[in-house]
């Protein structure tokens, strides 16, 4: 109520005073959030976990180790937000909520019992200081790759973001040692640091690291973990939900467990079986970074030859932001898949045509000439007709994979508008119509 009180203050301020004091705004909502809600943060554990990629997933993780050992925990991601068992999808395309959300769910589960909270903080959140009044024990950071480019005004700007929240008072960082900027958030004070990671010299270093297309496996210290996701960037993801479950204390035989537990992190690398003869994949993927490492993973799973193909489903991560990442994805998509096909993903109030054009842009830099490459590439608007044509384009031993909404629930249109969308319903409803078709076909 208060919140919606001083929203609608809000729009009889003029813009000019309104931007020189938005700050103030947003740390005064902040205060006045945990205030209301009687501080609930300091009656708890609260990690945050923040990174370009693999934040989700490893909020993921670190909530099913904890469930496992029998802690009672809260967590929020762009997946769900979750207290105890119970859990809802989060459709607000919004990570990181509000804070008066913020801290009414904090409040909501310290008075379930819980004692342990895990929030996904984005530098978006950080930005409008989501991250203050609230008591942090733990942080974590995955990577830092360009993003948020043209919001922050730069790469640097988009660390420094990230930075703030690390000079937050708490008692224990935890940093990929693989991260080339690992140095700078191990410089901000703490009584204790933690790394991990594959290649550089960490606390907690993956050994004997093995992929392969039933998951991944790696040993620390001579103790083997294994669990059913795939790609170097998941050993990544579960080094840090284990880094994080030993400093509350679970032991590796629970995390062990966990891991083993695991079916998949929703959207993330989700296979689709719905009994075609080629594989179906849905992934989150909304950074140069993660589209390459998705397609790198595939590409070795799948093999080589025709008998190997990636078809490729992309859009560009929502109109009106990080334009730059547009060339770049129909780069990254020329360079991995045999079919290409730009799609509309959220345009917002963008003109949805214009983003496919750039994405092909991207694309001719690998390909000067669409009729003299080797790869098909299609504008297809409708991103049910995009994901129908990729299926049907697919042989055995094909691999189609839609990038960029993952498991969310909506396409953001203009003026706000919300159109339900899911991409695995999508995929599984066009897999039995094409099983249909062609069951009528041979008879």
């Amino acid at each position: 109520m208060i919140e919606k009180i001083l929203r609608s203050a809000k729009k009889f301020i003029p813009r000019p005073v309104f931007s020189f004091f938005q700050p103030f705004y947003h740390r005064f909502l902040n205060f006045l959030g945990a205030a209301r809600y009687g501080w609930p943060s300091r009656k708890m554990t609260t990690i945050g976990i923040t990174g370009t990629n693999g934040k989700s997933t490893a909020v993921n993780l670190l909530a099913e180790i904890l469930e496992e050992a029998g802690i009672k925990t809260a967590s929020i991601s762009s997946l769900r937000f979750k207290i105890g068992k119970k859990e809802r999808l989060n459709a607000l395309k919004m990570t990181m909520p509000g804070r008066f959300f913020l801290q009414k769910f904090l409040a909501r589960a310290k008075k379930t019992g819980v004692r342990h909270a895990i929030i996904e903080v984005t530098s978006e959140g950080i930005r409008q200081f989501r991250h203050k009044s609230i008591k942090w024990d733990i942080l974590a950071i995955t990577n830092l790759t360009p993003e948020h480019i043209e919001s922050h005004g730069g790469f640097e700007n988009y660390k420094r973001a990230k930075g703030r929240l690390f000079a937050e008072p708490h008692k224990t960082t935890v940093v990929n040692a693989d991260d080339e900027n690992a140095g700078y958030f191990l410089e901000f004070p703490t009584e204790e640091k933690i790394t991990y990671g594959i290649k550089n010299a960490a606390k907690i270093k993956a050994e004997n690291v093995k992929l392969a297309d039933n998951g991944i496996k790696f040993s620390v210290k001579g103790i083997e973990f294994s669990l059913p996701l795939l790609g170097e960037f998941n050993v990544y993801n579960a080094l840090a939900a284990l880094a994080l479950a030993r400093l509350i204390g679970v032991s590796d035989e629970k995390i062990k467990s966990a891991f083993a537990k695991i079916k998949n992190i929703p959207g993330r690398m989700e296979f689709i079986d719905v009994g075609q003869p080629f594989r179906a994949v849905v992934d989150y993927a909304h950074t140069p970074d993660s589209l390459e490492n998705v397609y790198k993973t595939l590409k070795l799973m799948a093999g080589t030859g025709n008998s190997g193909k990636l078809i490729c489903v992309l859009g560009a991560a929502g109109g009106g932001r990080d334009k730059w990442k547009r060339e770049k994805f129909g780069e990254i998509a020329g360079r991995y898949c045999h079919t290409v096909i730009a799609a509309n993903e959220d345009p917002y109030d963008e003109n949805p045509q214009a983003i496919l054009d750039e994405i092909e842009a991207g694309f001719l830099k690998i390909y000067r000439s669409p009729l003299a490459c080797a790869v098909n590439f299609y504008k297809i608007l409708d991103r049910r007709e995009a994901v129908k044509k990729a299926l049907e384009s697919a042989v055995a031993g094909d691999t189609v994979i839609i990038t960029g909404k993952g498991a969310e629930s909506v396409i953001m249109g203009p003026a706000g508008k919300r159109a339900p969308w899911d991409d695995r319903k999508t995929v599984r409803e066009e897999i039995k119509k094409l099983q249909i078709t062609n069951s009528k076909s041979q008879t």
